[in-house]
């Protein structure tokens, strides 16, 4: 079986790299031929633990090549689209380039084929891609699936190789014998991994609920937060508490700045403009915007509230770029609206991140100061703002410190410097949904 998977971002190349260590023969196709000549070499231009090793690795066993070459998909057995499907201005999925997939694949194909679409999609695409599909080349059979990915950045290998499910969107024919997907996914579905066969639509909606649900449950937290905050209680502790209940469970609901990434923003507009569409418009989705959009004010607040003394000239120390930790992305981080709002001050920003500078760069260019070390960034600042839950913030020397600091004041975004470590250190502590510390 060959594969070709379209599209080397994130989930081409994590796509691509895993199903070439379950010894399937598999092409990553791009038309940007400086990335593809970057990959071939086994460098990967993005950071995610245990990627890299895993390319070199499908590289060298010859499972895995990359190609700008278009006219590859025509020797095919499974094409895989994993493009960008970005959102316009008003929350509608950019489709672009999925179609051009499309025109692709109508042009080289001389073979049926199985379309397996693991770009996250509106409601109805892979039903559209059929459609045209078979308009085209009618005397070719397609078989257009569904296959969502579930991938969390920063663990993203280790998802796709253990996932908790699979999830299959197709026609109810191809349910009676799926041996492409039985083939591809042997060896998880071997393991144990429980296979969910569906309709396209649903597969599609699946992504949708599952993204929209767990944002809702960060938004939820951030808002307990809030209520926290005023009663001088902890919301740490709040989190464990709920969390505790079997029914709840504790994942996503650890308060911070806001969600960010590639996902939860981009994934919730299109939610809500798929309930919208149909006519059901979700008042919990579009609380769930909202709320994280006031989320960011909030947090900017904060942040002017804790280091604002009316001190002229004023160094401000941002440690984390990136929405996450384990991720060089910043698409949608809560660091770029606190960084552009520290600028509108006039204050000085120096920054670290383990991994993000140099997509920091992209974004600010020479605005701010780019740091080596954490130690470096808080030399000379009034103010130190945690963005970014980094472990290496979380056993940082605060002795050294704040000999480094002019001020002694840490805004604590990610609640990972423990209360009862940051009594008695002299430090002004201002965290999340706990007492602060003067």
């Amino acid at each position: 079986m060959h594969i070709v998977v379209i599209g080397s971002g994130y989930v081409g190349i994590v796509t691509a790299a895993c199903f070439a260590k379950f010894n399937l023969k598999v092409t990553c196709v791009d038309h940007d031929q400086d990335k593809v000549r970057t990959l071939a070499t086994g460098q990967v231009p993005i950071y995610e633990p245990e990627l890299e090793a895993l390319v070199q690795a499908g590289i060298q066993s010859g499972n895995l090549s990359f190609s700008s070459d278009k006219s590859i998909i025509g020797s095919a057995n499974v094409i895989v689209v994993a493009v960008g499907t970005p959102s316009g201005p008003d929350g509608t999925v950019e489709l672009s380039y999925l179609h051009s997939v499309v025109d692709d694949i109508v042009q080289y194909s001389i073979s049926d084929k199985i379309v397996m679409i693991k770009s996250t999609v509106p409601v109805g695409t892979a039903q559209d891609v059929k459609r045209r599909l078979n308009q085209r080349l009618k005397h070719i059979q397609f078989q257009v699936i569904s296959n969502p990915e579930f991938l969390r950045e920063g663990n993203a290998v280790q998802d796709f190789l253990h996932p908790d499910r699979i999830v299959i969107g197709c026609d109810e024919s191809y349910r009676q014998n799926p041996k492409e997907i039985t083939t591809i996914y042997s060896s998880i579905i071997d393991s144990g991994t429980p296979i969910l066969f569906t309709d396209n639509q649903t597969a599609e909606l699946i992504k949708y609920a599952a993204n929209g649900y767990l944002a809702m449950r960060l938004s939820f937290i951030n808002e307990i937060a809030n209520i926290a905050e005023k009663w001088n209680a902890d919301v740490c502790d709040i989190s464990k508490g709920i969390g505790m209940d079997k029914r709840i469970g504790p994942e996503y609901l650890k308060p911070g700045p806001g969600f960010g990434g590639s996902c939860f923003p981009k994934d919730t507009l299109g939610l809500l403009k798929t309930s919208e569409q149909c006519g059901e418009h979700s008042l919990l989705v579009d609380a769930t915007i909202r709320s994280n959009d006031m989320r960011k004010e909030r947090m900017l607040k904060k942040i002017t509230d804790a280091i604002e003394d009316g001190e002229d000239e004023k160094t401000v120390a941002v440690l984390g770029l990136a929405f996450k930790n384990n991720t060089d992305d910043m698409r949608d981080s809560p660091s770029i609206s606190i960084i552009e709002h520290l600028l509108k001050l006039n204050t000085r920003v120096q920054v670290y991140d383990p991994k993000a500078l140099k997509e920091g760069f992209k974004i600010f260019g020479d605005k701010i100061t780019y740091c080596t070390d954490l130690y470096q960034a808080v030399t000379g600042a009034s103010g130190i703002v945690i963005a970014t839950e980094w472990s290496e913030f979380a056993s940082m020397d605060l002795k050294l410190v704040k000999q480094l600091v002019k001020k002694p004041v840490i805004v604590d975004l990610r609640n990972i410097l423990s209360l009862t470590n940051m009594r008695n250190t002299g430090f002004r502590y201002v965290s999340i949904g706990r007492p602060n510390l003067n």
